[in-house]
């Protein structure tokens, strides 16, 4: 195995995982048997530091394990952040433009027939979308025009 750099620096569960996946691509290429491949895996899991780990690997070719990266990049996502309008389903669109619509209505049958419970209904309306859709789902063009300036 290559030199080791710092081999007395102590190793986290990335080196550990990375050592592991590298031992475990050996024994599926055969130059591990079950027994020698459990033997060494309780040594890079009871393995505190790179030289420890790299004892592990000294007989054996590449792959090695990675010090100091993680095993594998993970891909990097869109930090979260509001949908864009036209990115949500058509369901939420038609509900995010009922809202006004029902508090106007609401307002309308308050005052004609003096029901005034009516003005629940948008309030209800809301709530039911917020648990389907999450607490911004109403939220629309009026946020990405503030971005765009």
């Amino acid at each position: 195995m290559n030199e080791v750099p710092s081999p007395e620096l102590r190793i986290g569960d990335t080196e550990r995982e990375s050592a592991l996946s590298a031992l475990g691509e050996h024994l599926s290429a055969g130059r591990l048997d079950v027994d020698e491949y459990g033997e060494r895996s309780a040594h890079i899991t009871a393995a505190r530091t790179r030289g420890e780990l790299a004892d592990v690997f000294g007989d054996l070719p590449e792959p090695h394990p990675v010090f100091g990266t993680p095993a594998h990049k993970a891909v990097e996502a869109k930090p979260p952040g509001p949908v864009a309008y036209t990115d949500r389903p058509l369901s939420q669109r038609v509900a995010g433009a009922i809202m006004p619509l029902l508090f106007v209505g609401a307002i309308v049958v308050g005052i004609t027939t003096d029901i005034w419970w009516f003005i629940a209904l948008p309030f209800v309306f809301g709530a039911v979308a917020q648990g389907i859709w999450g607490k911004d789902w109403d939220k629309d063009r009026t946020r990405r025009r503030g971005s765009r300036s």
